[in-house]
């Protein structure tokens, strides 16, 4: 089997970036979880998983104008439900020099719970002030939003459902013994990947 290195955390904190140059650089196959949501998610409520089920049906109001606690909550119910997907894509992946892989649904917890060992997970995170600047640069944004009777609420709900992710995977990885790295802008590119691949022991790899 091949080795995975997997990349979590939060929205807007440079995972997909790091992911993709580290992919490059060292020959890695690169697996976006983010791009199998939507299967993901289909598949869940398929199987009657409630938090899928809600997912599908709920228009942009109805998922957005929802107080940010409530959803923390079902957006890591949410990871649990479509975890066993994840788990089932990587393992028919076959790349001889390993697989490096991000997206929020790497939770702590569950990546405790398939034993990976701290060498091969690492959390980026980013501080609530360098989410909201670079969120608001996102051309996708208004459209994730359109339907939103306040769409400036509606954003200011996610941001508030991302900042308490954000901080309940930090408290996880502290619980679970994994490193964190909190990105406030001020770490360059260059130094988040070279951070992330000494972590996972790449740097002493043969690189392309």
């Amino acid at each position: 089997m091949a080795k995975i290195y997997y990349i979590g955390g939060s929205p807007c904190a440079g995972k997909s970036t790091v992911a993709e140059i580290l992919s490059q650089k060292y020959d890695l196959y690169y697996f976006k979880v983010d791009d199998f949501l939507d299967s993901y998610t289909k598949s869940g409520a398929l199987k009657g998983y409630p938090i899928c089920k809600k997912t599908v049906e709920l228009n942009a109001e109805q998922i957005w104008m929802r107080d940010p606690s409530l959803q923390c909550r079902e957006e890591f119910q949410f990871y649990e439900e479509i975890f066993e997907y994840i788990v089932s894509d990587l393992n028919q992946i076959s790349c001889k020099n390993g697989i490096i892989t991000e997206g929020a649904a790497y939770v702590p917890n569950l990546i405790k719970q398939l034993g990976i060992p701290s060498s091969r997970y690492l959390s980026i995170t980013p501080t609530k002030e360098f989410q909201i600047s670079h969120f608001r640069k996102r051309t996708f944004v208004p459209y994730v939003l359109e339907g939103c009777r306040d769409m400036e609420q509606a954003f200011s709900n996610w941001m508030g459902r991302d900042v308490l992710f954000a901080e309940e995977v930090r408290k996880q990885c502290r619980e679970n013994k994994y490193r964190s790295i909190t990105n406030d802008g001020s770490i360059s590119v260059d130094e988040l990947v070279h951070l992330t691949a000494a972590h996972f022991g790449l740097l002493n790899h043969t690189e392309n």
